[in-house]
């Protein structure tokens, strides 16, 4: 699309104005290319032709929707007064301070104290991605610091700006940043050292000048350094240019630097009054600004906070007053008064009382101190010649003299803050912050200015290189073809400055002549360059000033005191005399020193990217512009070796005004700091960046509904752009953005502006259509009603007459009488029908009533019969009742067997013990073969040592050797030396001599080779030695190996034999006792079956003949003839003979049910008794398994002990062990046979009980046969397993008898024992659960007992106490496995909440009744001491039971405080847990996610962020949000939290989340938008839902989130009137005034159609918030913990019932 397109009606364009530099006018008519002038209609409304040509249209203005952007280069026409109109809208309307331009950072000086720098503030920037908050100082200090942990490269952020523009305070924030995120963990404290350095350096550096109160004199480099876990580990800082000059002179309304304001306000205290000094007024150097005091400041309470900051950084009292007696030795010095002695001499008095107090403070001599400031020595090559000085050169050489002291002054300070700062471990990466002077230009400029500019042309360089390169990259990234972008290169300027006979050679070699003066140097500038240079230029005017060309600006430099400032020459004299000052600190500051330290460190190592011309070292003295030269050039290279992030501070305005804009001071300062080249760089190509993503929802209203069905939205946005712009060249596609020109934005904004238009005039008409016609048919509805009613009216009155009144009313008097007649008539026929009726109703009644006296006699024979039957009901009834009890009583006994059973299993583990000492005795005589191995060591240390001597004297015989081929090789070179010399003096025998020398030479070399090959034979011999000597030493170890591996296999034989031993003695007893038992069960069954035939053949009988009865008393035909219909369902409702019929058979329903449960249980527990003789077979097959395992690796142990007896033959050493050994094995045989032996006697016992179960089994069986065929077959598979289980047994006999002919080493036994103590834990699970069902059996048993009749048992179960019973060596055992070792996710859904605490309660409990106050104590302690490793009120609701359980003797009181405690940091510890895991989510989910889509919340920025700013973070929703919580909430309830502490979890929870997202909201321009609101109150609304789901409505945590609804509600409320303003006022009562004005400032809109808020509007909130006394801060506190209370939950559990599960290991406790 063409540019002059863009130029039509009601756009809007930029013209130059005088007062606001650029203003808005609106176009009244389009633009067609060839017209001259241009119809403008201004905001006052004055219309305006503007003349213009096609080359020069003025700039386009960009839509409201881009106004107020973060990023200056997200603008869609890029040009000054785009960004000049963004800048004052973020500034001066929503109180902005930041804004991004591109990769720079514009910070605007607000001249106010903002509350956006505090903690809170910078833990919210902390991990955020540059451009996902708006823009801040801590936003580009957190990308450097990413960069630097990411990447490990060194980064740098260089502050410049104006002087007051708020440099010193930016690169103050910034170090605060990084001090705050990368805290050390050491007692260091270098985050605060670094940090105080700064009030030291503002105090020495700092001054007053008419444009800041704090302004840097002087340009700071601070590198901080880090270590490689990104802490904080020392700092360097570096200076340039001290502006020496305000020492000795200061300007109206300007001050000398703060120390010495501070010094003369607390000159009345002791330990400065020895310093002699008055008030500012009284000293020259301090009074000549005319105002000694900046308003707001107390210069004595700065002085303490400069000594604070001395002492914080370590330099003690002495060293502080001694740098105080140097300044106020510089002030006295100023108050020397020199007098003019005719006119070429001058004189000071030596009776001079400032004079005295200088010298003294300085320990100098006062008379030549007075002769030498005011005469010179001139030393020629012949004489040396004293010189008076005139009182002006006097004044000179005195003020000279001061600037020197405080130069080496402010240089030592610094010096001794690095040494302060140092730190002793590497560096492992830095940060540089430049805090560095930006272009000035004044009425009059001086050197000092001259050396600012250059050094802004240097950075300025950097940073055009450095943009240009982020481009390129991210073209290159994008796949976008790369166009070459001309940008300004300032590089002519710099060579015009410091190249080879540029201006700074020039003036030093001015310097460096004895007559050099200002106008010759500046003749020599003019015959250089004017004409032959166009960056350099003559003044018309004048003949003592040159122009330079600056990239920012023309700059005319005055060159009168140039060669002067370039020496900073003090004459030499003056230097000898304070060399020899008798105080220490002045004479070291000028001693001679040849080679002055580099103002970097020597960790830079790096190369300049272009090199720069070094100063001359011809040069006698260096000049301060080839120093400041030199330490440019070292700042340009630490800068091009890091990545470098740009922040330009601006000073809006000269006044010191808050939030006053002036246009033309920002345009100023725009053009100077290199902002207007970012943009002009950026708008040269495509500066406007979305995604495709953004694209399509911000244009999907222009998109057609072809082109919507496509799935690949890339595609779909390619083929849009292709149609609604023709001309490709605006736009490129990148890989996942796309590249526009400027200005293409703004015309697709206004095409989707144009459709939104015509699709609201579209709505509009069709609406407006709609409500007149639903207008149109409700009053044509009320014309016909009207007309309707108003005919009929007329109708009636033209109808009716007199005549037809009259008839009208005979014919009502006819009506009346002829109704009342025919009502008559109707009563008198239903009077009669119901007089017949009541006739005939009571005659029945009286006939039934008789016939019910009849039937009475009848019905007392039946009541008798009946009554019979239930006393007989009830006797068998009790009967079945006695049977029961004795049912539950033979169930008792059962279930005491179980428990002597498991006090056997308690034997077995005390057995398992006993083997564990035999196993202990077993180790020491391991330790003993381990001493004997020792000993063998040590023989093998004395044969290494013997091989080391000899490799020692082998390696002296190697030197010796070396050192004769040494010596024959000097002796070599002495003969050819000889040879020479005699060739020289006898050439004439040279013939015959020159054979014998080669003869000699060829002898001397055979014999070296000689030499040289016997040498090589003997190293291979030493070295043959050496490496039989390390074969042997080899062997020596691998036997060491192999006994260790012997001694460790008969270790674990011995422990394998033990632990089968008891194995299969457990086994033999666990069989007997199933036998047993399957046998007491069977009988049970067999005689509750037959007591159940009994029961059902007795019931038959009894029914059978009740039935028979009735049937012989009445005829039952008689008796239904006799009864009619009616008296039959009379019968059956009134008569007892049905009722007694149905409860016989209800009776008999509920006795088969009853007898048929009991069937069921008892074949239950019959079928777990199988499952138990099925698990002891298998337990025998795998012992089989076992033995035949042992018996090959029996095998393989004997194979190998025979071939470590022949190999260990060799060893005579040895020899003894193998011996021990071998008579420990035969000890181990015999023990084993022993063992075999008695396994033999317990088989055999166990085959003989086997063999009677049989012959029992098989009587029962004979006599069970006839009974039940059912439960012979059980009985057959029992006797089958069991001849089974017989078989095995004689099987492992056989085993047995072999097995003492078995060497016994079994290897692996030791890992198959933990398998089989789980086997062991499996059964005693298995056995718990067995007893548990057993006692809910008879529980149910006693239940029905009790139900039916009121007998109990008087024989119950055994009572508990409660109690558990414990000892105390047990105690750490039972701390470490229910603290310590308890895991709450295994075990928490087995076991009933707070079982660990319940188990500890009874322990307690014993230890109170046993009354020993010691064992209480020490099991409270060592509680205590395990829940604090790791990381309740009372007896009110208890029953009667639970309060039998409190304690007797002891009072527990002293500890509730300490176990509360320990309470409230556990949970304080939980609520930190929690709110780190869902911190991530709450910011993505509750703020960024569009929960209701379709609506966006945010429009597309178009913000390029920073290579290294990835978009990490994951796709967080809502539901990740309500997923966590409820994640949360199921955690604590299944670990039993009391539900009043969980209520108080969610609400600090629910407090978090809502404070994360507000703070987020202040800190996100973008977010402040009406449907972003919307989003947030929907959010809201299903945490609301989640706490109704999850019934928390009471736990307050929907109050913690008020201000953010409150914030919400705001967003989307009407903004414009006064009742707005008001009814915001009564509305937002949990938002503070701060942050209501905030978000009000903040408000963004989305699209044209949402209004801005006004500033006016905002000032009447403002006005109405200003009676609100809250808090002055922005950012909630997401640290803050509500009040945690534990209420007192009285347990549901009582202790005498509780079991405890074998997984807590703790069998060591009793229950009592």
């Amino acid at each position: 699309m063409a540019v002059a397109e863009l130029y039509t009606q009601y756009n809007r364009v930029w013209i130059p104005d005088p007062e606001e530099v650029w203003k808005s006018a609106e176009i009244a008519k389009d633009y067609r290319v060839g017209d001259k002038v241009l119809r403008l209609l201004l905001e006052d409304g004055t219309e305006l032709d503007y003349s213009v040509n096609p080359e020069s249209l003025p700039p386009l203005r960009n839509p409201d929707i881009l106004v107020g952007e973060n990023d200056l280069t997200a603008l869609s026409y890029l040009h000054e007064p785009a960004v000049l109109h963004n800048l004052r809208i973020r500034f001066a309307e929503s109180k902005l301070i930041y804004t991004y331009s591109g990769i720079i950072l514009v910070a605007m000086n607000p001249y106010k104290q903002l509350p956006i720098y505090g903690d809170a503030i910078i833990h919210a920037y902390s991990g955020q991605n540059m451009g996902d908050m708006d823009p801040h100082i801590f936003a580009v200090a957190e990308e450097a610091y990413k960069q630097m942990a990411r990447n490990n490269r060194n980064q740098s952020i260089i502050v410049s700006g104006e002087s007051g523009a708020g440099k010193t305070v930016s690169a103050r924030y910034a170090m605060r940043y990084f001090a705050t995120v990368s805290k050390s963990g050491s007692n260091a404290h270098v985050e605060d050292k670094v940090l105080a350095s700064n009030p030291i350096t503002e105090a020495v550096g700092n001054a007053k000048t008419t444009r800041n109160d704090n302004s840097s004199r002087f340009g700071k480099y601070t590198e901080i350094s880090f270590d490689e876990q990104n802490q904080i580990i020392g700092a360097n800082m570096s200076t340039y240019l001290l502006e020496k000059s305000r020492v000795v002179f200061q300007s109206e309304n300007e001050r000398n630097y703060h120390i010495f304001y501070q010094l003369c306000a607390s000159a009345q205290q002791s330990e400065f009054k020895h310093l002699k000094l008055g008030s500012a007024e009284e000293f020259n150097y301090t009074r000549m600004g005319g105002n000694t005091v900046i308003e707001g400041v107390n210069d004595r309470a700065e002085m303490v906070e400069t000594q604070k900051t001395f002492t914080l950084l370590g330099f003690k009292e002495d060293f502080q007053m001694d740098v105080f007696k140097i300044l106020a030795a510089i002030l006295h010095l100023g108050n020397v008064q020199i007098t003019a002695v005719g006119n070429e001499r001058s004189s000071v008095s030596e009776d001079d009382s400032h004079l005295k107090v200088f010298c003294e403070l300085l320990g100098l001599e006062s008379g030549r101190v007075a002769q030498w400031l005011c005469n010179r020595k001139i030393v020629t090559s012949s004489e040396t010649v004293v010189k008076p000085m005139t009182r002006p050169q006097a004044v000179n050489a005195r003020d000279a003299l001061a600037k020197k002291i405080y130069a080496h002054l402010f240089d030592f300070i610094v010096e001794r803050i690095n040494q302060a700062l140092q730190f002793s471990g590497k560096q492992h990466t830095f940060i540089g912050v430049l805090d560095i002077y930006g272009f000035e230009t004044f009425d009059v400029n001086s050197f000092e200015q001259f050396c600012i500019n250059y050094a802004n042309e240097k950075l300025q360089q950097q940073f055009n290189m450095h943009v240009f390169k982020l481009e390129q990259e991210e073209y290159m990234k994008e796949d976008i073809p790369w166009t070459l972008i001309d940008f300004y290169d300032n590089q002519p300027v710099i060579d015009l400055i410091e190249a080879k006979m540029g201006i700074l050679e020039l003036l030093d070699e001015e310097c460096l002549l004895p007559h050099g003066t200002d106008e010759n140097w500046l003749q020599k500038l003019y015959n250089n360059f004017v004409n032959r240079n166009p960056l350099f230029e003559k003044p018309r005017m004048s003949n003592t000033s040159f122009v330079i060309q600056h990239f920012a600006d023309k700059v005319e430099y005055k060159c009168e005191g140039f060669l002067e400032k370039n020496r900073d020459t003090v004459y030499d004299m003056l230097v000898e005399i304070l060399r020899a000052s008798k105080f220490h600190l002045c004479a070291n500051f000028f001693q001679e020193n040849p080679t002055p330290p580099s103002p970097f460190g020597s960790m830079i190592t790096v190369k300049s990217a272009k090199q720069v011309i070094k100063p001359n070292s011809k040069h006698f003295r260096t000049t301060v512009g080839s120093k400041f030269r030199s330490s440019l050039y070292l700042l340009m290279e630490t800068l091009n070796a890091t990545t470098p992030h740009y922040v330009r501070c601006i000073k809006p305005n000269d006044e010191k005004l808050p939030f006053e804009f002036d246009s033309k001071r920002i345009v100023q300062q725009l053009r100077a700091c290199g902002v207007l080249e970012t943009i002009r760089i950026s708008a040269q190509s495509y500066p406007s960046r979305w995604t495709y993503i953004e694209f399509y929802s911000r244009y999907g209203i222009l998109m057609t509904k072809q082109e919507l069905s496509f799935s690949d939205k890339k595609e779909v946005c390619k083929v849009v752009l292709h149609r609604l712009i023709q001309d490709s060249n605006q736009y490129q596609f990148g890989k996942t953005k796309i590249f526009f020109r400027a200005g293409q934005v703004a015309y697709l904004e206004k095409l989707r502006l144009d459709k939104l238009r015509q699709s609201c005039v579209m709505v509009q008409k069709h609406m407006r259509g709609w409500l007149q016609r639903k207008k149109f048919l409700r009053e044509r509805r009320a014309a016909l009603i009207i007309q309707q009613y108003f005919r009929g009216q007329q109708t009636v009155r033209k109808a009716i007459t007199a005549v037809a009144l009259k008839e009208a009313w005979a014919a009502i008097i006819i009506q009346k009488h002829c109704r009342g007649y025919l009502v008559r008539s109707l009563y008198q026929l239903i009077r009669m029908a119901t007089i017949t009726m009541q006739a005939y109703s009571r005659g029945f009644l009286a006939r039934r009533r008789y016939r019910k006296m009849l039937e009475e006699h009848k019905a007392v024979i039946l009541q008798k019969y009946a009554r019979a039957w239930l006393a007989r009901r009830r006797f068998q009834s009790i009967r079945r009742f006695v049977l029961n009890i004795q049912l539950t009583y033979r169930v008792q006994r059962l279930q005491k067997k179980l428990e002597d059973q498991n006090k056997e299993n308690h034997g077995l583990v005390e057995k398992l013990t006993s083997l564990a000492a035999l196993r202990a005795g077993d180790v020491e005589k391991i330790q003993k073969l381990e001493a004997e191995l020792e000993k063998a060591a040590t023989h093998r240390r004395n044969y290494e040592e013997k091989g080391k001597r000899y490799r020692d004297a082998v390696e002296e015989k190697l030197a010796k050797l070396q050192k004769h081929n040494s010596e024959l090789e000097t002796q070599k070179e002495q003969i050819q030396l000889k040879l020479q010399e005699k060739t020289e003096e006898l050439k004439e025998k040279m013939d015959n001599l020159t054979k014998q020398l080669f003869d000699d030479v060829q002898k001397e070399e055979r014999q070296r080779m000689l030499l040289e090959k016997s040498f090589e034979l003997k190293t291979q011999d030493y070295e043959k030695q050496i490496q039989s000597l390390k074969e042997e030493i080899k062997a020596l170890k691998d036997e060491k190996m192999q006994l260790q591996h012997l001694v460790e296999g008969e270790h674990v034989t011995s422990d394998g034999l033990k632990a089968e031993v008891a194995r299969l003695s457990k086994q033999v007893k666990t069989i007997s006792e199933f036998e047993k038992e399957i046998e007491l069960l069977q009988a049970q069954k067999i005689d509750v079956e037959k007591h159940v035939q009994s029961q059902k053949r007795e019931m038959r009988e009894k029914m059978s003949e009740i039935t028979k009865q009735l049937l012989e008393s009445y005829d039952i035909e008689d008796v239904r003839s006799r009864l009619s219909v009616e008296d039959l369902e009379h019968l059956n409702e009134d008569g007892e003979l049905w009722f007694a019929y149905e409860g016989l058979k209800k009776a008999t329903r509920v006795l088969e049910s009853h007898f048929q449960s009991q069937k069921d249980c008892y074949e239950k527990e019959i079928e777990a008794l199988n499952f138990k003789v099925v698990h002891l077979s298998q337990e025998i097959n795998h012992l089989q398994k076992l033995f035949r395992e042992e018996n090959d690796i029996n095998e393989s142990i004997r194979h190998e002990v025979t071939r470590l007896t022949s190999e260990n033959m060799m060893i005579p050493d040895f020899k003894q062990q193998i011996s021990e050994l071998e008579k420990q094995k035969q000890d181990l045989e015999i023990r084993l046979n022993e063992q075999a032996e008695k396994m033999k006697g317990k088989l055999e016992e166990l085959s003989n009980q086997l063999h009677r179960s049989q012959e029992e089994e098989g009587t029962q069986r004979k006599a069970l046969e006839a009974q039940n065929e059912i439960h012979t077959k059980e009985k057959e598979k029992l006797i089958d397993k069991i001849q089974e289980m017989q078989e095995a047994s004689d099987h492992l006999k056989k085993q047995f008898e072999t097995e003492s002919e078995v060497k016994c080493n079994f290897r692996q036994e030791a890992s198959r024992l933990t398998l089989e103590n789980r086997d062991l834990e499996e059964e005693l699970d298995m056995k718990d659960r067995v007893i548990k069902k057993l006692q809910d059996q008879v529980k149910t048993l006693s239940k029905t007992i009790g139900k039916a009749n009121d007998v109990h048992s008087s024989s119950g179960p055994k009572e508990y106490l409660g109690m558990l019973q414990y000892k105390r060596e047990d105690e750490a055992k039972l701390i470490q496995n229910l603290i310590l070792d308890l895991k709450p996710r295994g075990v928490v859904v087995n076991m009933i909440p707070g079982l660990p605490a319940h188990i500890l309660f009874m322990c307690v409990r014993y230890a109170d009744s046993l009354n020993d106050a010691n064992m209480l104590k020490s099991l409270m302690n060592s509680t205590i001491n395990g829940i604090k490793q790791v990381v309740k009120e009372f007896m009110k609701h208890n029953s009667p039971q639970q309060n039998k359980n409190c304690l007797n003797n002891f009072d527990l009181s002293e500890y509730r405080q300490i176990l509360s405690d320990v309470a409230i940091r556990i949970y304080h510890q939980f609520i930190i847990i929690m709110e780190k895991n869902i911190q991530p989510i709450i910011v993505p989910g509750m703020l960024e996610y569009e929960s209701l889509q379709g609506i966006s919340g945010l429009k597309p920025t178009g913000f390029r962020k920073r290579s290294s700013s990835i978009d990490d973070t994951d796709g967080y929703t809502m539901t990740s949000v309500l997923q966590q919580l409820s994640y949360f909430y199921t955690t604590m309830c299944q670990n039993g939290l009391d539900p009043e502490l969980v209520r108080q979890a969610v609400k600090q929870l629910f407090f978090l989340i809502g404070a994360v997202t507000l703070n987020s909201l202040f800190l996100r321009k973008d977010m402040c938008s009406c449907r972003k609101g919307m989003q947030i109150r929907c959010n809201i609304s299903y945490l609301e839902e989640w706490l109704k789901d999850k019934n928390l409505q009471n736990s307050l945590a929907k109050e913690t989130l008020e201000p953010l609804s409150q914030a919400a509600w705001l967003l989307q409320v009407k903004k414009t009137t006064d009742s707005d303003a008001k009814e915001i006022y009564e509305r937002c009562t949990s938002l503070s005034a701060v942050q209501i004005i905030k978000i009000l400032n903040s408000y963004t809109p989305i699209d044209d159609f949402e209004k801005r808020v006004t500033p006016s509007f905002v000032r009447k909130v403002q006005a109405l918030l200003n009676s609100r006394e809250d808090s002055s801060q922005l950012m909630l506190d997401t640290k803050y913990l509500f009040q945690v209370t534990f209420p007192f939950t009285p347990s549901p559990h009582a202790l005498e019932m509780i079991q405890i599960p074998s997984s807590f290991k703790l069998g060591f406790l009793n229950r009592l």
